[in-house]
């Protein structure tokens, strides 16, 4: 594209936005509808759990195997069947007549997300350089922060018609694949190399300090998200202000506006400050962030670290994201990002569990400050293992 051409305009990356509104959809627009699925199929609460694990888990073992075909057979050759296979077997719910099938549709619908996730910032990877890909990874956060924001609000109000009207939305997904296939140019990574050179390669260019130091700032970074932030903040909301649904909602998506924002603007930020100094700017404010909640005690208390959470967010994310694809030859560059992808599932996993110790042990205070313990290490890494 013309250099002198806003980045956010160009077709190619308007239409990856829409790979990564997919990417996210598959939880965050059936969740308003968990209640009545549990009454229609006569249900447990926990039981219900497993319309995520069973969309999830088949991202933990076929991502990898995604990432190395993406590189040997050529971006689009994965992501428009993925689009496919997600859309028409996440449409397919509406007719399940049990729950058991349900799950077996869920599986199928993961199967085709699988790659959606790493897809969309390797293909930014290969289409942008420089500032230009910092830009374009925040513009792409903050599409990623606008969807998850809206996705709860769009799946409620479909399911306000049926527990099944949610399940609606991913069939856009196969005209966006036809989209992909006639109109968004990337260029040829197809791989020559015999497969046992390309996994050597590959190897060789993950085991680095600097890629490590990446995977493990992300696994943490997550470890705040669904651990301290997502688990434990409507919690501490809920006991200490006794907050509604609607108004820890609301909390929330302050910080993600704050998040989608600041992402929009690391382009302008890059210009001030290295990746390496903004990672380790974003790890004071999750620092910040993480203590004031802690000690919190009113509505207004919640609002200044929510602001800061979203800086984080804003700031960490998008930048650790163009560091990886940066780092990751073009023939690499799928399976680089997703092992990434493989990395965020661990946070997203343990980070719960981990969290819940220190809530165990000492009650919401705890837990928070638990996480300004993760923020301290996540800035120690930064600053150790992370090249300007």
């Amino acid at each position: 594209m013309e250099e002198n051409k806003a980045v956010f305009k160009d077709r190619n990356l308007q239409l990856i936005f829409i790979v990564t509104l997919f990417a996210v959809m598959g939880v965050a627009s059936i969740a308003p509808a968990f209640p009545q699925i549990i009454r229609h199929f006569h249900i447990s609460e926990r039981e219900v759990g497993w319309l995520i694990a069973a969309f999830t888990l088949p991202g933990v073992f076929l991502t990898p195997i995604t990432g190395v075909l993406a590189d040997r057979l050529g971006r689009k050759n994965i992501l428009v069947p993925s689009l496919f296979l997600f859309g028409i077997a996440g449409f397919c719910c509406i007719f399940a007549r049990t729950y058991h099938f349900l799950l077996v549709l869920r599986f199928f619908q993961g199967l085709g997300a699988a790659s959606l996730g790493s897809m969309n910032v390797t293909l930014i990877g290969d289409l942008y350089s420089g500032r230009r890909r910092m830009e374009a990874m925040g513009y792409n956060a903050s599409i990623l922060s606008l969807g998850t924001a809206s996705y709860p609000a769009i799946g409620g109000a479909l399911a306000l018609a049926g527990w099944h009207f949610p399940f609606v939305l991913p069939v856009l997904a196969v005209p966006l694949g036809i989209l992909i296939a006639f109109k968004l140019k990337t260029p040829g990574p197809e791989s020559t190399q015999k497969l046992g050179a390309y996994l050597k390669n590959t190897w060789k260019n993950i085991n680095q300090r600097s890629v490590w130091g990446l995977f493990v700032l992300n696994i943490l970074a997550f470890f705040l998200i669904y651990g301290a932030y997502l688990t434990y903040l409507p919690i501490l909301m809920e006991t200490r202000f006794q907050s509604t649904s609607l108004t820890i909602g609301l909390i929330m998506s302050l910080a993600s506006v704050t998040m989608a924002a600041v992402s929009a603007s690391i382009g302008r930020i890059s210009r001030v400050f290295n990746p390496k100094t903004i990672i380790i700017i974003g790890t004071g404010f999750y620092f910040a962030s993480m203590t004031l909640f802690s000690f919190s005690s009113s509505y207004r208390s919640v609002v200044l670290p929510a602001l800061l959470y979203g800086f984080a967010q804003g700031m960490v994310l998008p930048t650790i994201q163009t560091l990886l694809v940066g780092l990751a030859p073009i023939q690499q560059r799928a399976a680089f990002m997703s092992l990434n992808s493989m990395v965020l599932r661990i946070g997203q996993t343990a980070g719960p569990v981990v969290i819940g110790f220190a809530y165990g042990f000492g009650g919401i205070q705890y837990a928070f400050l638990g996480g300004g313990v993760v923020a301290l290490a996540m800035f120690g890494i930064a600053a150790g293992m992370v090249r300007k």
